[in-house]
């Protein structure tokens, strides 16, 4: 069976592929999101911290024989642990100032952990293996559906769905933004504000990790693997609305299913279909799909 000169299992691994990059594209989008909404600093360093979660996972399982499920759990807590040195350290001093200095420390801070990596292992990319119990492929009958792929759009959404209803729908939730918004306010109910954010900031450092231990059997890990990917990670977050947990979701899903299809009927297109769909949103709506006008 054919669609427009398509087979129908090519046409449906491009759309899987399409959908495994979009859950990449959601989760990464999504602790930007997280950052810029609650702390308002544009996080450049997150593909370094998404690049870190996957290193990490990689030098324990080869040096200490470490099970990728436990490192699936522990790498973001160890990279959430440096997010909170990044914030208490250098993010903390910079709030009150215009985003261009929380861009360009965060841009200096990616690029020297990309550099230290890039000394120690090189550009080239190192193996990482599926873990045995998703390694292998189900026969769906119209298509060949790797197991670990399957298992990557899985863990991500819930992952999303997750994060977004702690911020939208609980006490918790609730605090974060009122934080943001009012932070004396907030403090008058004893709530220690610093620190709320502080564990703001490390959460999605944490999440960019968690995206790196999940993408690392499917790309290489390198020390440029986060680079690659964040230019791409912007654009969704700002054709989303920056600061709109739910848009990062749909819009980093749906732009990778679009980026999927484009490799199948326009292949020349495929590397910038997002950012002609990202001008064409700021044309029509400056402040993206779902985020708010001022």
């Amino acid at each position: 069976m054919e669609i427009f000169g398509v087979s129908l299992p090519g046409l449906m691994s491009q759309l899987l592929l399409g959908l495994v990059n979009g859950s990449f594209y959601a989760i990464l989008s999504l602790g930007l999101a997280v950052i810029f909404g609650l702390l308002n600093v544009i996080n450049f360093a997150h593909g370094a911290l998404f690049m870190l979660g996957a290193m990490i996972t990689w030098m324990a399982m080869n040096y200490f024989e470490v099970n990728y499920w436990v490192m699936l759990l522990v790498s973001p807590l160890i990279v959430g642990a440096l997010g909170v040195l990044i914030e208490r350290l250098l993010l903390q001093w910079l709030y009150k100032l215009d985003h261009l200095y929380g861009l360009l420390l965060t841009l200096g801070l990616s690029l020297l952990i990309e550099g230290v990596f890039r000394s120690l292992y090189g550009v080239s990319g190192l193996g990482y293996d599926t873990p045995e119990l998703l390694e292998g492929a189900t026969d769906l009958g119209f298509m060949i559906l790797p197991n670990y792929r399957a298992w990557v759009v899985v863990a991500s959404i819930v992952v999303c769905l997750a994060t977004w209803f702690m911020i939208e729908k609980t006490r918790i939730g609730a605090y974060l933004r009122a934080g943001t918004e009012n932070p004396r306010l907030v403090e008058a109910f004893g709530v220690n504000v610093p620190v709320m954010i502080t564990l703001t900031y490390a959460f999605g450092a944490g999440l960019a990790a968690f995206a790196g231990v999940l993408a690392a059997p499917v790309y290489q890990v390198t020390p440029l693997m986060g680079q690659n990917l964040i230019i791409v990670v912007f654009a969704v977050v700002v054709i989303g609305g920056m600061g709109s947990i739910m848009g990062s979701i749909l819009t980093g899903l749906g732009l990778g299913v679009i980026e999927g299809l484009t490799k199948v009927f326009w292949p020349e297109a495929s590397s910038t279909v997002v950012f002609f769909i990202m001008v064409i949103v700021l044309l029509i709506r400056p402040a993206g799909l779902f985020g708010k006008e001022k």
